[in-house]
């Protein structure tokens, strides 16, 4: 054996070389660019989607009308006494715990006696008067024929942030609210029949009749939809007396 052996490597010396393998490359890095150009854009969509779904979904969720009470009014007449029948429901309101905002303009609140449903909206911002007059917008609810069946009123009862008024009615938490419904029958809206309640008084003008009849034992319904936020829904059922008093506790 020799001593030192000659290691012989085969070498390759060959490669490509040239535009072909240049235009490869490039059209590489493009095909790459365009695929991640493609994932950021997508991916930024998806964000943005999820963000608003959940926002959404939040709002949805934790903007809640708590309905705290509510009474009827009855009518009185001059000389007949009480009418037989609620002629006005006051809705004492607030907000759950970790509620968003509620702006009255943009609430809707349907109430059925089972035979007549009435669905209602805040007082018209052509006829809703300011803080000072409020009352009227109570009166207004009570007297006129176009808004007895399609209106509602409402005023602060607490409100330490000064965000309720007349023209601009947002509830925040810890808020608490009156809200009125016109109910009148056919009974209740007679000659010489009127209600005096929070200051409002109908006295000057007929109660409009707004077709639904609240009977002792009759089922009502109200529910409330808010803009944003589950709805709130009220169902009882009226006692089997009215006795003699003016003011009726129905809920709860």
């Amino acid at each position: 054996m020799k001593a030192n052996r000659k290691l012989n490597f085969r070498k390759n010396n060959k490669g490509q070389v040239g535009i072909g393998t240049l235009i490869i490359f490039i059209a590489m890095v493009l095909v790459a660019a365009v695929a991640a150009s493609v994932l950021i854009q997508t991916s930024g969509v998806l964000q943005q989607r999820a963000q608003q779904t959940g926002s959404e979904a939040t709002q949805e969720v934790s903007s809640n009308i708590d309905i705290k009470s509510i009474e009827g009014v009855r009518a009185s007449h001059t000389d007949d006494g009480l009418s037989d029948t609620v002629d006005l429901l006051r809705l004492q309101l607030g907000l759950q715990a970790g509620s968003s905002p509620v702006d009255l303009n943009q609430l809707v609140v349907t109430i059925t006696d089972g035979s007549v449903t009435n669905t209602l909206t805040y007082i018209d911002e052509e006829h809703v008067k300011d803080d000072d007059s409020w009352t009227d917008n109570l009166e207004r609810i009570m007297t006129d024929d176009d808004a007895a069946t399609t209106e509602f009123a409402a005023n602060d009862i607490r409100d330490e942030d000064e965000s309720f008024n007349q023209e601009n009615p947002v509830m925040n938490t810890g808020d608490l609210v009156n809200l009125y419904i016109a109910s009148a029958s056919e009974e209740g809206s007679g000659e010489g029949y009127s209600i005096e309640i929070d200051g409002a008084d109908s006295s000057d003008g007929t109660l409009t009749n707004t077709g639904l009849t609240i009977d002792p034992r009759t089922e009502v319904g109200i529910v409330m939809t808010p803009e944003a936020g589950a709805i709130s829904q009220a169902t009882f059922v009226t006692p089997s007396t009215y006795g003699v008093t003016d003011i009726v506790k129905l809920y709860p």
